[in-house]
């Protein structure tokens, strides 16, 4: 039998050591991990010589190609080590294909004087495997700071790079990208370096290890990359946590049944929150501005979202428009990927600058001159940063490109100026939330609430911090350690604990939850989120230069990062009872007037379970991961879980924040809208996944597993067949998504944002 604890009684002060230790514990790990790729980064040899001594290049003309990779936003275009964009090819994967290629033929000539194809089958197995015997070896001397390029690979480096030359700068346009893009023959050769090196590191044995610097990856039968036997281990055992975490969590929910939304029931009128008679501040009404950069920003982002899927099934125009001219592939998806954090993030800062006062019980003085000032900093780095990748990748703005320009790390494109300028401003955010709940930090009416909210807030700035650990010329296994710092921790991790205390304010705010319960869900979702989270980020490198350790406790704790998802079920039960709660005086619905912005939470609770849970977990486990990493399946987690979890959470906040905004007059004739916009997001992120991310997405798992990861990512296999057409099916998703959802959201909140009706945001 369930045992109900009174909600009166203080909260134990275990749940707030529990968070302390889970990230003691968790933080350990990960920067033991993080100071391992350090070391065990595949090296950058001083110099790259064949077989009789002559230099072929040099590691510094490997890091000028990196510089030529990261300037141009090729990340943004192809992938290397599987991860970056999927229209253009992996690189390291194109590049090892053709050096098996060029190698078959080159022995084929020296050993039988004719073509590999020219062969007999004994001969071709005979040559197939000398290939193997030559390429799986580490010729690196760290002594000497030396790395030994047989004939055959030194002969693949000089007809690469005429291959990769023509494929940049020839008449005939990259796919995605304009004619002669890259045109400098310096560049191109140091860039063909970069490739020689990163596809190096794919096939050269670790010392002492029987597999590579990138685990094997990527499967290539030609040269013998294969998974290694830690890939197929963990997987499986992977699947034991799972299973183990979920029995355990499950008895504790079922004896504690107390724990989730739902918390104590029996809510009083005299209870209610504050918003019931509160009075709206000039800042509160001022960040109504924020949520309509919000409304332009996810358009725009929506919009471009159309693009990409364009590029996928007619990548050489737009219906006979040649749109690469203008808008190539890989500035299209950099706008994309950045205005989605953009917009997301402006959501959640407007939020907590609406919150703030509302938890504080006043407004300090001169808050709105604040919120506009940092509304002002804002569209400087949006639109900064915009600007300066169009230059950058257009080669436009010389030595500055890397501070101004196109960073060239996806997710994290934006120059390292605007980097640190939108540090600064998340500083200035922070002060301001601080000195709006600082009176009720001293209190004890809200409990624990106002400090964990801070507390959360005080995360966002701090874990942005490690975007500027490295720089243009760092090894690429080390760039891309601290690029998921960001994208898994920053995003997935604090940004979505931030939001957890912003809906926990929300529904103490509204009478819904009691201070206890809330503290308590928040201290529970940190737990369980930051319990498989922290360690759990190294799922994503798995195959990009670190060792088997990272492996065994990447799998093992990213399992665990499905326990809470699979819980958010019962997330989404609980706001379909909270919209229901009365009050237990009056019997009248408590969030009536917020329904949307509770529908939107329902919606939240369902995208994480499937897009997060569901969709993360099936390519996380690393013998899926090995083959599907950088293809359709990747995109279909991250459409479910971006857009569904963390941009659906934002618009919760949006609706939420303007409906106390704006009165019953200016709502009731935007609500249509808002209802048309929730269904249309839905509906249309449900049939972008169902027609075409996941089962394209299987058929090309299917292809890697049947000719190698190579043909799949080639645009043949991405212009033919079943796939084809299910991008061209796509685009009645993507019509629904953008003309019925986001469409009629943006018009929603843009007029209920310069309304005069029921409100001023001015």
């Amino acid at each position: 039998m369930s045992t109900a604890i009174s909600d009166s009684t203080p909260l134990s002060p275990r749940w707030r050591q529990a968070v302390i230790l889970v990230m003691i514990f968790g933080f350990s790990l990960l920067i033991w991990i993080t100071a391992k790729t350090y070391t065990g980064a595949p090296p950058i040899p001083a110099r790259v010589i064949g077989s009789a001594g002559q230099v072929l290049f040099t590691g510094e003309e490997v890091k000028d190609g990196q510089e030529v990779f990261l300037k141009y936003g090729l990340m943004e275009h192809g992938t290397l080590w599987g991860h970056g964009a999927y229209l253009g090819p992996d690189y390291t994967a194109e590049y090892l294909h053709r050096l098996a290629e060029i190698g078959r033929d080159s022995l084929a000539q020296a050993h039988y004087g004719k073509a590999f194809k020219e062969l007999g089958e004994g001969q071709a197995l005979e040559i197939g495997a000398r290939l193997k015997t030559l390429i799986k070896q580490n010729r690196y001397d760290a002594g000497a700071n030396t790395l030994r390029f047989t004939d055959v690979e030194a002969d693949s480096y000089r007809i690469q790079t005429g291959e990769w030359t023509t494929y940049f700068s020839g008449e005939k346009a990259a796919v995605g990208l304009p004619t002669k893009f890259i045109q400098d023959e310096q560049e191109l050769k140091h860039l063909t370096a970069y490739f020689a090196w990163a596809t190096w590191a794919t096939v050269a044995p670790r010392p002492e290890k029987d597999y590579s610097y990138t685990n094997n990856w990527p499967y290539e039968p030609l040269v013998g990359n294969g998974p290694t036997a830690s890939t197929y281990l963990w997987s499986a055992m992977s699947l034991i946590t799972l299973l183990g975490g979920l029995g355990l969590i499950l008895f504790i929910f079922g004896k504690f049944n107390y724990l989730g939304w739902g918390g104590a029931a029996g809510w009083k009128h005299a209870q209610e929150g504050r918003l019931q008679a509160w009075t709206l501040t000039p800042s509160q009404k001022a960040v109504g501005l924020f949520f309509a950069v919000v409304a332009l920003l996810f358009l725009g982002q929506a919009a471009l979202g159309g693009v990409l899927a364009h590029y996928r099934v007619e990548p050489g125009g737009f219906y006979g428009f040649d749109l690469a001219r203008f808008l190539p592939y890989n500035l299209a998806r950099t706008w994309h990927l950045q205005l989605a954090i953009f917009w997301i993030a402006t959501a959640w800062v407007g939020g907590g600058l609406f919150l703030a006062p509302l938890v504080g019980g006043g407004e300090p003085k001169g808050q709105k001159a604040g919120v506009l000032v940092l509304l002002g900093a804002l569209a400087i780095v949006v639109f900064g940063s915009l600007f300066g990748e169009m230059a950058g990748i257009n080669n436009k703005l010389g030595s500055l490109w890397f501070w101004l320009g196109h960073q060239g790390s996806e997710y994290l494109d934006l120059g390292r100026f605007w980097q640190i300028l939108l540090a600064a401003g998340l500083v200035f955010w922070l002060f301001l939330m601080f000195r709006a709940l600082r009176p009720a930090m001293k209190g004890t009416e809200q409990g624990e609430l106002p400090s964990l909210f801070f507390y959360a807030a005080i995360a966002i700035p701090l874990f942005y911090v490690p975007a500027l650990f490295y720089g243009p010329r760092t090894n690429f296994a080390v760039i891309d350690n601290w690029r998921f710092w960001i994208i898994h921790l920053w995003v997935e991790g604090f940004f979505e604990l931030f939001a957890t205390v912003l809906v926990a304010v929300m529904f103490y705010q509204l009478g819904l939850v009691t201070s206890k319960s809330a503290t308590r869900l928040v201290y529970l979702d940190a737990i369980l989120y930051l319990g498989g989270g922290i360690v759990g980020i190294g799922h994503h490198w798995y195959f990009t230069g670190q060792g088997t350790l990272n492996m065994g406790l990447a799998a093992s704790f990213s399992a665990m990062e499905v326990i809470p998802l699979t819980l958010l079920t019962l997330d989404a039960w609980d706001f379909i009872r909270l919209q229901d709660r009365n009050c237990a005086e009056c019997d009248r619905p408590l969030a009536a007037k917020q329904r949307w912005a509770i529908k939107f939470l329902i919606a939240v609770g369902v995208w994480n379970f499937v897009g997060a849970g569901v969709f993360g977990f099936l390519i996380n486990l690393p013998i899926v991961s090995y083959f599907e990493v950088g293809t359709t399946l990747t995109a279909n987690h991250g459409h479910a879980a971006m857009f569904g979890v963390f941009g659906m959470l934002a618009l919760a906040v949006l609706v939420f924040c303007l409906r106390e905004i704006k009165g019953d007059l200016a709502w009731g004739k935007v609500e249509k809208f808002i209802r048309l916009g929730f269904w249309g997001l839905n509906i249309g992120l449900g049939l972008m996944v169902v027609l075409d991310l996941f089962p394209g997405g299987v058929i090309q798992l299917w292809d890697v597993l049947s000719n190698g990861y190579w043909h799949a990512r080639r645009l043949a296999f991405l212009m033919g067949g079943t796939f084809h057409t299910l991008e061209w099916v796509r685009i009645a998703a993507d019509m629904i998504f953008l003309l019925l959802g986001a469409v009629p959201i943006a018009y929603a909140t843009l007029r209920l944002v310069f309304s005069r009706e029921g409100g001023d945001t001015t």
